[in-house]
């Protein structure tokens, strides 16, 4: 049989091949990878292993990217360091999950787990939602931003999220829109998107970022776009694409 380990720390990774050789003889052929373009590459050149072991936080990024690029069949087990709590998604998708450190009896009950599987588990399926999963407990930890200091010419002010009204990006640099004031802000709105929780904030297209509190109504456009009317007034208008148009709905709670 053959078994794929994604892990980016090379220590971690031996220790777990070392392991599953003494645990299962029968995985003849063990391959390891440390990225997500490594373990790309070699799940696009190789037939479908028999079983993964996949760290979830991957020094270029989280391995579910890796799902976006190749068609997976195999059954996964998954690494992470989050606790039993958080990551009650992977028990409901019927893929097993080991916490680090990983412990031998741990993963002796994983390896038992997929041999009792009658057949492999198609779980491209599942991928966004766990990664959706995951997105929302790393918010939760490290929490959205609830104040911005900024400067107001000599001085510097604080500003309660609550009372922004949208962040736009003109003329190179983003600006922090209040009912009162405009401020510079040194965050791109990439960044600023992260910042920000979605309950809250809409990223309307590559300018604009929207408080729901600020959004007086919305109107048809050309090619089923949208036209969002806010207060304060924006110097041009806020167009939603077709795209985004039914998300934005959703957004402002149709």
């Amino acid at each position: 049989m053959e078994l794929l380990i994604v892990e980016d720390e090379p220590l971690l990774a031996n220790q777990l091949k070392k392991i599953v050789s003494d645990l299962e003889p029968a995985f003849e052929n063990i391959a390891i990878t440390h990225t997500i373009a490594g373990s790309v590459r070699l799940l696009q050149q190789m037939p479908q292993p028999d079983l993964i072991l996949m760290d979830i936080e991957l020094a270029d990024g989280q391995s579910f990217d890796i799902f976006e690029q190749v068609h997976i069949t195999a059954p996964v087990i998954f690494i992470t360091a989050y606790d039993e709590f958080a990551i009650k998604a992977f028990k409901l998708n019927s893929i097993d999950y080991l916490l680090k450190p990983v412990k031998k009896e741990e993963l002796r009950a994983a390896l038992n787990k997929f041999h009792r599987a009658h057949q492999r588990l198609n779980i491209s399926g599942s991928i966004q939602a766990m990664l959706s999963e995951i997105q929302k407990l790393q918010q939760q930890s490290r929490g959205y931003r609830e104040r911005f200091l900024l400067k107001l010419g000599t001085k510097m002010i604080s500003v309660d999220v609550a009372d922004i009204a949208y962040f736009i990006h003109e003329n190179g640099f983003s600006y922090l829109h209040t009912p009162q004031q405009k401020y510079i802000v040194d965050y791109t709105l990439d960044e600023l998107e992260n910042m920000l929780s979605p309950k809250q904030f809409f990223r309307a297209n590559r300018k604009c970022i929207l408080n729901n509190k600020a959004v007086i109504a919305i109107r048809p456009w050309f090619n089923q776009k949208l036209i969002v009317e806010v207060k304060p007034p924006t110097a041009e208008n806020i167009i939603i694409s077709r795209e985004k148009s039914n998300r934005l709905k959703a957004w402002l709670g149709e």
